[in-house]
């Protein structure tokens, strides 16, 4: 093992001051700091106890670190850290090497050694955060040794082969939370390895762009290949970022730990220096040591395993090479997870992982998961490029789940399902995490942007393709009709807004990357997609996806590249004119943000409409400083009462962005309807003149089974969304929920109580609440009695969803018989805590929140207990959101006590879950905004100095006074210099609150008067009268 010089580290830490920093200067010596002078009189006394460190660190053992790390402590850690016994192995290139299980013979030539410098870049107002296009990485040989059951310090070494693109005279790669040691970085020539090394004269970390440079002496050559190998300290920290540490309680009760990682978007540099960029593609070799008791995964099979020299009970996982991909997908995991094999897949090994404890509950994604692969390898005509495909839970994980290729890592909510205690929502989200997850295996991995611009293009097709994968396991669930209530109908909200943004948008700091991973890129993009694959045909959409994912294997591409294959496709088979391309339509609904409302104004004889368009907005703004005139290529789909045909999906019409308005001729008469946009299919709202929209409420009260599923959802969204907007009237809006009582199907009554919400929402504080309330229960207990309150496991999904939602709203509302039927449930659960059968899993979380707000200390703790208590996923995060559905203020102040406490017992991946829990309580909402104001600082440093926009967004939702608005900007000026990562959510927050204020100005009389004409009336009596005997 070699001797670090610690005096020549580069330190990439956060640390803000100057003063960290050493400079060693080729003319003028060495000049520190004070407090450097301290750091290396500390370097003196570690020296001095180095050997009982290495005693200490390799032996086996536990040691637990249980309060967060500081900077000053991750500092401490590093200095103390032992040398790692590297062992330099042959990558894809010629290097002259001797092989051996431990050591290595190099043949080199000795080179003079130099004086180096180390400082800090200087800062610029407006830094680029891009990589120079001076250099191409080609391969990595990376070797990581995470002593989990030590200090949590992680014993680096890699290798980064090169090709020079343009004559330079630095190496620049991305690093962070990571030490170097400087007297082990070399730089060869690989046309000459045998010369001698090129001088390093200056070591830099910019910490402002996370960068490591390395300055020569002599310029590099383009067109050579350079390999520069270092030696680096990292950490396995507690941020669920980069490589990090997580742990669960074992059979025992004992804490057990291990790492894994999360790389997407900008952190594979804080487990090595890499070129961190997803378009700078390459292949990997990894070496990842561990003590024998434990295992390790990562993207490809284990080529062998060796003994780490000098260590006994420690071995290196040797793996073979990856396939050229990006740095955010590679993944390692070092657990003591055990597995299962998936038997009905031949060509690919196919496992899933878990603790030992959780093993059974793997079982579900253990079936679909391989029939889901297979199916995309049909769908896209292309097979699955690698020879495994690990899907492994990990206990403490900050997203749903992340595509790594070959080894996917889920929070365990998104993989585990145990169907006695799982429910029915728990098994969709499983399926449709799976399905996604495989689906970035080709729409990703295979074919990746080249920035992050085209984000949209990785997320918005996992989510489309997400469906097709549910749809082929689970054909009785009609997930294409669920496609519209989780993406379209979703969406529509955020993009009518002035603050939206385009789908393929600039971005170029971490901040701004992490801030698109919202309902744009993943809502808007898959609801454009499913809106090409039908105006372009299911047949061609295929073909020209195929040939996209066969012309940029294992590359990186732009929208533009698909569009142009999706363009030759279509020509090919005459599914666009031959003078129109794919990018001329789809730029329009990329490159600008929002979406049209199509306006449908027919002629007094039926027979021909007037169809303008115009951008949709929620409330629009006569001193607005947007002045972009927004029109996109519509496709245009249509059908009439004479004779409906709700399956042609393909446009009839299209109407150009140069079109003010167009005729559309042949429709039926006037006493027949007109319906546009079928299946929803575009990604567009749709308004009628008066005489349709009578027509449209007649036929749904006559019989609206004539009229397709999802265009029913269709119309009640719209019309209530352009209600809100002020484009029609409430009378035309609410009055479509008059035929409901008839509705049988779950989606179209879901879309209608999801616009429901927003009425109460707006109501609830108000002296009119309940009027709106009786007319609500009066609407719900129709369907509450259709379905029942018992529940039955052997429905279908979407019956089973219907009954939930009824039994939902029905006991929100205050309905008697379902209020007793839940606090009937859980006080017989309380009674007999271990029968899991007691209440339905469809029902469970509508019993336990229910229960919460009627009941006290008692009932709370009861819940509690079981959280502690409980080993599914799923359900303790369903105890977690009952918990904060209490109306005692006290038990919500605890709880957001101990939300952001490690400690506590609650995962800092649900601190979020808890604090929107009771931000989303109406009781609660004022105590956690005024505790949000008053912990931003713990709350912040807790998330790693990040700013969550959700939690932003849950303590300030549905906000509609002046007084609330003065809340929120106040908060924005307060905290300004911490939302660098939330910036674009407070904007939208401010603007929802004014769009709201302005709503109930126009509306809330409106909907006051509409409800004392139907009967519902909250006004008191101003004369008593005896009642009537």
């Amino acid at each position: 093992m070699t001797n670090y010089n610690r005096n020549s580290d580069v330190v990439a830490m956060d640390i803000n001051s100057p003063a960290h920093m050493v400079s060693f200067g080729k003319k003028s010596g060495c000049f520190i700091s004070k407090t450097v002078g301290w750091l290396l009189a500390i370097f003196f006394v570690s020296a001095l106890v180095a050997t009982g460190l290495l005693v200490y660190f390799y032996a086996p053992h536990h040691r637990i670190m249980e309060a967060p790390v500081t900077d000053t402590e991750r500092l401490e850690i590093f200095r103390n850290a032992p040398n790692i016994a590297t062992t330099k192995t042959p990558t894809t290139t010629t290097i002259i090497t001797t092989k051996a299980p431990t050591t290595t013979t190099t043949t080199s030539t000795t080179t003079t050694s130099r004086p180096t410098t180390t400082t800090e870049a200087p800062k610029e107002e407006k830094i680029n955060v891009r990589l120079p296009n001076t250099l191409k990485p080609l391969h990595y040989l990376v070797k990581l040794q995470p002593l989990i059951n030590g200090n949590f310090s992680i014993l680096g070494y890699v290798e980064v082969e090169m090709e020079v693109l343009e004559p330079t005279s630095n190496v620049t790669l991305h690093m962070a939370d990571i030490i170097t040691k400087n007297e082990t970085i070399k730089l060869r020539d690989l046309n000459n390895l045998e010369g001698p090394e090129l001088v390093i004269k200056k070591h830099e970390y910019d910490r402002e762009r996370e960068f490591y440079l390395a300055h020569l002496e002599e310029e590099l050559q383009q067109g050579h290949k350079y390999i520069l190998s270092m030696e680096f300290t990292g950490l396995l920290n507690d941020k669920m970022a980069g490589f990090y540490r997580s742990s669960y309680r074992n059979a025992e009760g004992n804490k057990t730990w291990l790492a894994a990682t999360q790389f997407q978007p900008t952190s594979a540099r804080r487990a090595f220096p890499c070129f961190d960029e997803p378009g700078l593609k390459a292949t990997f070799e990894v070496y990842l040591a561990r003590q024998e008791n434990m295992t390790s995964i990562s993207n490809m099979l284990i080529n062998e395993t060796l003994p780490v020299e000098g260590q006994e009970g420690w071995v290196w996982d040797h793996y073979d090479t990856t396939v050229p991909m990006s740095t955010y997908l590679v993944a390692f995991v070092v657990s003591d997870f055990a597995y299962r094999n998936a038997t009905d897949i031949d060509h690919v090994l196919f496992r899933v992982w878990a603790r030992e404890a959780a093993l059974d509950q793997t079982e579900y994604s253990r079936k679909i998961g391989p029939a889901i692969l297979t199916h995309y390898e049909d769908y896209f005509n292309q097979s699955y490029p690698l020879p495994k495909q690990d899907m492994i839970a990990i206990p403490d994980f900050s997203a749903g789940a992340m595509e790594n290729w070959g080894l996917i890592t889920y929070r365990e909510t998104a993989m585990l399902y145990d169907p006695a205690v799982s429910a029915p929502v728990n098994q969709y989200r499983v399926a449709l995490v799976v399905a996604h997850e495989l689906a970035h295996q080709w729409f990703g991995n295979i074919v990746t942007p080249t920035w992050w611009t085209d984000l949209w293009l990785n997320e918005g097709f996992a989510s489309f393709v997400q469906y097709i994968g549910m749809d082929h396991v689970e054909p009785s669930w009609k997930v294409h009709e669920q496609f519209i209530l989780d993406k379209v109908q979703n969406v529509f909200s955020e993009d009518s807004l002035e603050s939206s943004h385009e789908i393929s948008i600039p971005v170029g700091h971490p901040n701004e990357i992490s801030q698109i991973f919202d309902g744009i890129s993943y809502n808007k993009g898959s609801s454009i997609i499913r809106m090409m694959n039908h105006f372009l045909t299911e047949a061609t959409f295929r073909k020209g996806v195929s040939d996209y994912l066969d012309a940029f294997q294992y590359d990186t591409a732009e929208q533009d590249d698909l569009w142009r294959h999706l363009t030759t496709a279509a020509h090919q088979d005459d599914t666009l004119p031959q003078d129109l391309t794919v990018k001329t339509i789809m730029d329009t609904w990329t490159l600008q943000m929002g979406y049209p409302v199509i306006k449908v104004e027919r002629s007094p004889d039926g027979t021909t409409a007037t169809v303008s368009q115009e951008r949709f907005l929620t409330v629009k703004k006569n001193d607005s400083e947007d002045t972009h005139d927004y029109k996109w290529w519509v496709p245009l789909t249509y059908t009439g009462g004479d004779d409906p045909n709700f399956n042609e999906t393909r446009a009839k019409v299209w109407m150009k962005d140069s079109e003010t308005h167009i005729t559309i001729p042949s429709l039926p008469t006037k006493d027949q309807w007109v319906i546009f946009n079928l299946q929803e299919t575009g990604y567009y709202r749709v308004n009628y003149d008066q005489d349709n929209w009578n027509l449209l409420i007649q036929q749904l009260l006559t019989d609206h089974r004539v009229i397709n599923t999802i265009n029913r959802a269709q119309i009640i969204d719209d019309a209530m969304d352009l209600a809100r907007a002020g484009q029609i009237s409430y009378d035309v809006a609410l009055g479509l929920y008059s035929y409901l009582g008839n509705e049988v199907e779950y989606v179209p009554w879901k879309a209608a109580v999801n616009n429901l919400a927003y009425l109460r929402n707006m109501f609830y504080r108000t002296g009119s609440y309940g009027a709106l309330k009786n007319y609500l229960l009066d609407m719900v207990v129709q369907l509450y009695d259709s379905v029942g309150f018992d529940n039955s496991l052997d429905d279908l999904l979407l019956e089973q969803y219907k009954r939930n939602t009824a039994v939902d709203w029905a006991c929100k509302l205050g309905h008697k018989p379902c209020l007793d039927n839940v606090l009937n449930l859980y006080r017989q659960w309380m009674l007999n805590p271990h029968n899991e059968t007691i209440i339905s899993p469809n029902l469970k979380s509508v019993v336990y929140c229910r229960a919460m707000a009627a009941g006290g200390e008692e009932e709370w703790e009861f819940a509690w207990d079981r959280y502690l208590k409980s080993n599914v996923g799923s359900e303790k995060s369903r105890l977690l959101r009952a918990m904060g559905c209490t109306n005692k203020l006290w038990l919500l102040s605890r709880f957001l006590e101990i939300a952001f406490n490690t400690e506590s017992g609650i995962r800092k991946q649900d601190s979020q879950l808890v604090f929107s829990s009771v931000a989303f309580n109406p009781i609660g909402r004022p105590l956690a905004l005024t505790y949000l104001n008053n912990h931003w600082k713990k709350i912040y440093d807790y998330f790693g100095g990040k700013a969550k926009s959700h939690l932003i967004n849950s303590a300030m939702s549905n906000f509609n006074t002046e007084q609330q608005l003065k809340e929120v900007m106040d908060f924005e000026k307060k905290h300004r210099d911490d939302l660098d990562a939330a910036s674009r959510k407070v904007q939208q927050i401010i603007e929802r609150t004014k769009n709201n204020m302005a709503w109930m100005d126009a509306n809330y009389q409106t909907i006051v008067n509409w409800l004392e004409q139907k009967g519902y009336s909250s006004k008191l009596r101003s004369v008593w009268v005896e009642p009537q005997p």
